[in-house]
This record gives structure tokens, C-alpha cells and sequence, in this order.
């Protein structure tokens, strides 16, 4: 009896030894610390993630997917979540404290370097953005104006003064004309701005730009605008450092 008593001492405290962490570190070397990773010169850390060509994994263990970041031809990024509309954004800048970035719609930029424009697709660039991200209320907007040349709405747009032409067009069928320094609308309401026979295309460009005429479309395109985004709410916030070997907690669905 006494011996089978010391063996059952000896199941009891082996049973209750701490399990090995081995799964916990596995988990933490899923993704690498985002603050390491650049493109171009721009350095991308949390919440944007970029994900290794090699391994196909994200450089974040907690990656959120509407700020995944492709890095085209290892030069700049560009926020992969609006690429299914003509290219998406590429980020010129990114400010964490702000929590804002400088992007610009490489959409519309496709469309003026286009070599045939009659096979261009416009689209309000707000519809582009998932939801954490808002085009900032700092910014004016540029109207693109597709207008058709049929019933003479093309002529008549053409003879407006605070309109200018675009080298955007498809022969007898339509033309592009252009409207600088438009308050931005939180609402999305810029029905004052519309045009008979033409159908407009709301972009965003920098509040700096008050003084730029329409016929500077190109340079305000290149220039960019100002997005802002909000913290991923699934997740509570913590410093990178303090999630390190740990589980988040979840505080939602």
C-alpha cells in the first residue's frame, strides 16, 4: 500500500506540471514586428501590414485585412483593399500619431495617361474606401465632368469659364472637363455642381490647393489627398511591446 501510494504522489505532480509553451510561440512567429518593414522610404507598422513574398504571410500575427499593403516593384505601397477599383491608393506618407495618410488614386491617374479613354471607368473615389478609412473634411474636390457630345451638352459645358478642358476623351462620343476648389461634403451631396448630359465623378484633393485652377488637374491628382482612418475595433489597443506573447482580447464580434 505504501509503495502504491508513492507512485500515485509521484501521476498526481507530474499531472499537474505546467504545460509546455511551445503552441504560444509558435503563434507569436507567425508575423514579424510590422515595424521593421518599409517600402520605399515609407515605414509600415500597425495596423498596416505587409505580407512576405516568400512565405505569404502577413509581417503582423494580427493582421487586419482592410490594411493590407502591397509594396509595387519594392518602391511604394499601395493599400491593396481598393485595388479592385483601377489600381487603389498608393500611400505617399503616413502619420501613426494622426492616425492620416497622404494617398493618391491611381485610378484616375490611369485614366489621363490612358492611351484609348473610351474604355476608361470613373468612379467617385469615396467609393473606393473600405470602411475604417474617411477622405478628411480638410480637403477641396476636383469634379470630373463626363459629358456627351451629343444634344450639345459637351458645347455647352465647353463654353463654361470655371470648367477646363482635359486631354480625357473619346472621339464623337463624350469629353472630360474639370472643376477645381469644391467644399467637401461630409454628406456626399454635391448635386449643386451638376451638369445636364454630363455625369460627374467626385475626387478628393489637398485643401492646400484653394488657389489651383481646373486646369491644374493633373498636378492636384499627383499631389494627393488627405485620408484618415479609425483604430480596428474588434481588437482591444495595446502597444505592439505589451502584445508580444500574448493573446488579444476579443471585446466584440
Amino acid at each position: 500500500m505504501a509503495m502504491a501510494g508513492w507512485w500515485f504522489l509521484i501521476f498526481v505532480a507530474v499531472w499537474w506540471l505546467p504545460l509546455p509553451l511551445t503552441p504560444v510561440v509558435a503563434e507569436e512567429q507567425q508575423g514579424e514586428d510590422c515595424s521593421d518593414q518599409k517600402c520605399g522610404n515609407i515605414n509600415i507598422s500597425d495596423p498596416f501590414w505587409l505580407t512576405d513574398k516568400d512565405t505569404g504571410r502577413s509581417c503582423s500575427s494580427d493582421p487586419y485585412l482592410d490594411f493590407d499593403v502591397a509594396c509595387l516593384n519594392n518602391s511604394y505601397p499601395v493599400l491593396r483593399s481598393a485595388i479592385i477599383f483601377n489600381k487603389g491608393f498608393k500611400i505617399l506618407n503616413i502619420s501613426y500619431q494622426e492616425r492620416s495618410f497622404y494617398a493618391v488614386d491611381l485610378g484616375k491617374l490611369n485614366i489621363l495617361q490612358s492611351s484609348n479613354s473610351c474604355l476608361s471607368q470613373f468612379y467617385n473615389t469615396s467609393i473606393k474606401l473600405n470602411h475604417p478609412f474617411t477622405i478628411a473634411p480638410v480637403n477641396l474636390n476636383l469634379i470630373l465632368y463626363n459629358c456627351t457630345e451629343k444634344d450639345g451638352a459637351a458645347a455647352a459645358a465647353s463654353r463654361d469659364r470655371a470648367l477646363a478642358p482635359t486631354r480625357v476623351r473619346c472621339p464623337n462620343e463624350w469629353v472630360v472637363l474639370a472643376r477645381a476648389g469644391v467644399p467637401h461634403d461630409t454628406t456626399g451631396n454635391y448635386s449643386n455642381y451638376a451638369r445636364k448630359g454630363c455625369a460627374a465623378v467626385v475626387v478628393p484633393v489637398l485643401g492646400s490647393s484653394s488657389g489651383a485652377s481646373a486646369g491644374d488637374y493633373e498636378q492636384l491628382f499627383s499631389d494627393g489627398f488627405l485620408l484618415t482612418w479609425d483604430p480596428p475595433p474588434h481588437l482591444t489597443i495595446f502597444p505592439r511591446s505589451e502584445r508580444r506573447g500574448k493573446k488579444i482580447m476579443l471585446i466584440g464580434t
